[in-house]
């Protein structure tokens, strides 16, 4: 398509169409990246797919872990799916536009599912606290009600904050260019193409990923903070092992998930490159979706027994 910037809007002269900037120049390149993405998609859409509906379909994990669990399997769906096809167009098709309209519901779907999974991760790191630190208390005080209510909060801070973020944003003009140096609306690049000073909006891009990201990561630690002190004082080994499993999975994705976030996030503008960061996006975006099932259903007998009831198959 053509990149020319001569769509505007009535008496605005704003950007109505934007083009997502190439990968990579050759086609042989575009055309194996197409096949691993597509292939991690799969992989992520099936796994995780497959871990909420051996959840649903098996009473003996209707527990707030696996509640939780669940729910962070439909954030990730959603999460690959806001992004994930488009992404795929755009590597072997010249059709790399999108409109404004659209561009505004992928980030505001992306921003959504993003912070909710943020604060979700924080809610598993709050029930595995009770679980370990105060578990003769633990039915009563991570109840279903309970657990409806975090799970809500999460998925609500996210959309609150999708919609802010992207209402805020696209009440700028975009007087071009009109290409996007990225594969998908993501706040910086977009910010990039508005016309003027948008000190004041990447600065609200910076607090909102400050409260929505470094907050729910301080809750993570302060919690595996007092499970750590629970664990040492154990007297029996075999329980120390047991309650630190229970925890290694969540720690291991939170991880990932935060890790590729925050480095993306809350580094200096300075050090931002549109080539890092794309890398950095595919990962938080792709793989790391794509490994969280992998990570819950290797490390988590009953969720593996679980999914062979699912399969049709009988546990070896």
């Amino acid at each position: 398509m053509s990149l020319n910037c001569s769509l505007w809007q009535e008496n605005s002269l704003s950007v109505q169409r934007f083009a997502f900037a190439r990968f990579s120049e050759l086609p042989e390149q575009g055309a194996l990246l197409f096949t691993l993405v597509l292939l991690l998609f799969l992989t992520s859409l099936t796994g995780n797919a497959l871990i909420a509906l051996a959840i649903w379909s098996s009473p003996g994990l209707h527990t707030p872990m696996y509640f939780f669990l669940a729910n962070l399997s439909l954030l990730e769906i959603g999460y690959t799916c806001s992004v994930t096809p488009k992404m795929l167009q755009s590597l072997v098709s010249e059709a790399r536009g999108i409109s404004r309209k659209g561009c505004a519901t992928q980030m505001f779907f992306f921003t959504f599912f993003a912070i909710s999974e943020c604060c979700l991760l924080a809610a598993m790191a709050f029930d595995r606290y009770l679980a370990i630190c105060a578990p003769l208390h633990y039915a009563t005080r991570m109840s279903r009600g309970v657990c409806v209510h975090l799970a809500g909060v999460s998925w609500g801070v996210g959309c609150l904050v999708g919609l802010g973020q992207t209402n805020y944003i696209f009440s700028l003009d975009f007087c071009g260019p009109c290409e996007i140096n990225h594969f998908f609306c993501d706040l910086p690049p977009i910010l990039a193409l508005a016309c003027g000073d948008t000190s004041h909006n990447e600065a609200a891009v910076f607090v909102v990923a400050v409260l929505c990201i470094s907050s729910p990561f301080l809750l993570i630690i302060a919690s595996y903070g007092r499970i750590l002190a629970a664990v040492l004082v154990m007297p029996s080994p075999e329980g120390r092992h047991k309650a630190l499993s229970t925890c290694s999975s969540h720690l291991l994705v939170v991880t990932l998930f935060y890790g590729s976030g925050s480095i993306t996030y809350l580094r200096p503008k300075a050090n931002h490159s549109p080539g890092m960061d794309k890398l950095l996006a595919l990962f938080y975006t792709v793989v790391t979706s794509m490994l969280n099932p992998i990570i819950y259903s290797l490390r988590n007998k009953e969720v593996k027994a679980a999914l062979w009831r699912v399969l049709g198959r009988k546990k070896l």
